[in-house]
């Protein structure tokens, strides 16, 4: 279990999810009703993207848990903010959701000196779904079979060698930039609308590697089209039990796990919320689920929203004096 497991793990510790949602419940009887028509889900970035595969794999049980249609609705843009800025704006009647993940929830509160919502204020969490362990890929153009050979090359080669992103400020952009502080290295940065087209532009050449959501990049890379390096969890991921870590493979402070959380505009009935919390929670366990989450790299977390809202402001504690003292920019 990596360090972002322990750390959710701790937050869930000594309290019942299905009884403190079944007392809200019990405490707010127009929740009951709800929903009366179909809810969107926003997912802030494009179709094939990590977020956009858990939304779509989640609202089909959703639906059939709660009576009505769950959809998917893509917003993608400015690395995630767009469509995170959407529901942040969202009237607050039940209608729309959030599945976000850490740049838009926390990270760019603290690399944007401008940005235009506040997710701590204008949106209420709902539950902390699931994490999955960031894979380091190279395209085969590239040459290289190992981190060693990775990183000698891009040492002995520095601004010839570029890397892909899902957007400026994503945990994709930001495992990377801490790589390349970490070992004296340089390539320059390309961000893409998802991980999906991240993927697509390894397999075209446009750029030569990447660290991205392994739902994304195993089946390419089980395709032999991409070569596995290393995952940039603290440790081996139980997902992939034959994929090192950067730290077994030399590098050192190098955490960056994604992490994906459904949130809600401010103002939402707190009894809305935790019914959508109560049937997200039931739908993530159940065992069908969960094999499919995995198949797909994911790891089940689902917490109540208090303990959503805490991770949240452990991230941002967390990733602030790293952003900070390595001069990390959006750019």
């Amino acid at each position: 279990m990596n360090r972002i497991q322990n750390r959710c793990a701790a937050l869930l510790a000594g309290l019942t999810l299905a009884g403190a949602a079944g007392q809200a419940l019990a405490q707010a009887a127009p929740a009951a009703d709800w929903p009366q028509r179909p809810v969107r889900v926003v997912v802030p970035y494009g179709p094939g993207s990590s977020p956009d595969i858990l939304a779509r794999l989640v609202n089909e049980r959703l639906t059939a848990r709660l009576g009505q249609a769950f959809i998917v609705e893509n917003r993608p843009g400015a690395g995630g903010n767009s469509g995170t800025e959407y529901v942040a704006k969202a009237t607050p009647d039940g209608q729309t959701f959030l599945l976000s993940v850490n740049a838009p929830l926390v990270y760019n509160t603290i690399l944007y000196k401008n940005l235009r919502y506040d997710p701590f204020r204008e949106l209420a969490p709902v539950t902390l779904a699931v994490t999955s362990p960031n894979v380091c890929a190279a395209a085969n153009s590239m040459g290289v079979d190992s981190v060693k050979g990775w990183l000698d090359a891009l040492r002995a080669r520095p601004g010839q060698y570029n890397f892909a992103s899902t957007g400026n400020g994503s945990i994709s952009h930001l495992g990377v930039e801490l790589l390349k502080l970490k070992t004296k290295s340089f390539a320059v940065h390309i961000p893409y609308a998802s991980s999906s087209q991240a993927v697509t532009a390894m397999l075209q050449g446009d750029v030569h590697f990447a660290c991205l959501p392994g739902a994304t990049v195993m089946p390419q890379a089980k395709a032999g089209k991409l070569k596995v390096l290393a995952i940039t969890s603290a440790e081996r991921s139980p997902l992939l039990p034959e994929v090192p870590t950067l730290k077994e493979s030399g590098v050192p402070d190098i955490q960056a796990a994604p992490w994906f959380a459904y949130m809600a505009p401010a103002g939402t009935p707190p009894a809305i919320v935790q019914r959508l919390n109560q049937a997200l929670v039931a739908v993530l366990r159940e065992p069908e689920v969960t094999e499919k989450l995995k198949a797909q790299y994911f790891d089940v977390i689902a917490s109540t929203p208090e303990q959503l809202g805490r991770f949240m402001r452990e991230e941002e504690a967390r990733w602030r004096p790293v952003i900070q003292r390595a001069g990390l920019t959006p750019d």
